[in-house]
């Protein structure tokens, strides 16, 4: 990875037996350790996503105060490396919700989860420095932010002040209209272009741990998702590691005429090929089949390298 414009970070790896065993006789309210994680890119990781709303496209990442901790087990037992937490829908045509009533549906869920998992990088997903703010003072170790810090511009302020972690995605237009007539003379060229300006702006105020996400289903047609993916590699150019978010999307289901829950298989084939390309995170609503795909692309790679 070059380190021209991303520095490379540090992971701690923690499995799940570790987890219980480690926390088992610490006080809830007492972390580990303190600071910001530092994550070390020399394997692709596994992001679960949790979403705290009712209306994502996919209802089987939903989840309230009552099911998510159980959620969050099963995929950290089943190998996710992070979590990435939302209580604000991004499917096509969602309407936006205001930080307070954000903030309201993940403030417990976020408690549970860094109280019962201390050492696991737990990411907030949101535009709203207001959540942000809160959500890292409460324990959240990453932001994740679909417009890049531009629906809410005080939010890089926040990540630079606390030194986390921060993924930054293109899309076109907002979640309420970006899938109106999305338009590119070339995807890959003009999606460089934009995350090439946020991580000059982004390193103008002093943030050092970006990670980039295409944004596959975000104010692009089927065309430019499969442009990006077949290019990805081109991105590696920006000098920092590479989120993907493929999973159960539109350019999976809608190209095999199936729904959002007949959408795994395509998921799993397109998260290999993400793989191939350089993806460094893969964020996925099915733990267990992406944590085999990335195991099985390692033996790919070492049987590349061996030969």
């Amino acid at each position: 990875m070059s380190g021209a414009e991303c520095m490379v970070f540090q992971q701690v790896i923690i499995h799940p037996g570790d987890i219980v065993h480690l926390t088992a006789n610490l006080h809830p309210m007492e972390p580990l350790y303190s600071g910001p994680p530092h994550l070390d890119f020399d394997h692709p990781m596994v992001m679960g996503i949790l979403n705290a709303t009712p209306d994502s496209f996919h209802s089987g990442s939903r989840v309230n105060r009552d099911n998510a901790m159980a959620m969050a087990a099963d995929m950290i037992q089943q190998g996710a490396d992070m979590l990435d937490l939302g209580g604000q829908s991004s499917r096509p045509g969602a309407t936006k919700i205001g930080p307070d009533q954000e903030w309201e549906r993940i403030a417990p869920i976020l408690q549970g989860l860094v109280d019962r998992w201390p050492r696991m990088t737990v990411s907030v997903d949101t535009f709203h420095a207001k959540v942000a703010e809160k959500a890292i003072r409460a324990g959240a170790r990453m932001v994740n932010d679909i417009s890049a810090g531009t629906l809410d511009p005080d939010l890089p302020h926040v990540v630079a002040e606390h030194g986390v972690p921060f993924v930054m995605m293109h899309m076109q237009g907002t979640p309420k209209t970006m899938q109106v007539a999305p338009h590119y003379q070339d995807v890959v060229s003009e999606v460089f272009a934009h995350l090439s300006e946020r991580v000059g702006h982004m390193r103008s105020l002093g943030i050092e741990q970006l990670i980039l996400d295409p944004g596959f289903g975000f104010g692009k047609r089927i065309e430019d998702n499969y442009g990006l993916l077949s290019r990805l590699l081109e991105l590696q150019g920006l000098g920092c590691p590479l989120l993907v978010g493929l999973s159960r999307k539109s350019m999976i289901y809608n190209a095999l005429n199936l729904t959002p829950e007949e959408a795994l298989n395509g998921s799993t084939a397109l998260h290999a090929w993400a793989l191939e390309r350089g993806a460094d995170i893969l964020r996925v609503h099915d733990v267990a089949p992406a944590v085999e795909c990335v195991r099985l692309h390692q033996y790919l790679r070492g049987s590349q390298l061996g030969s």
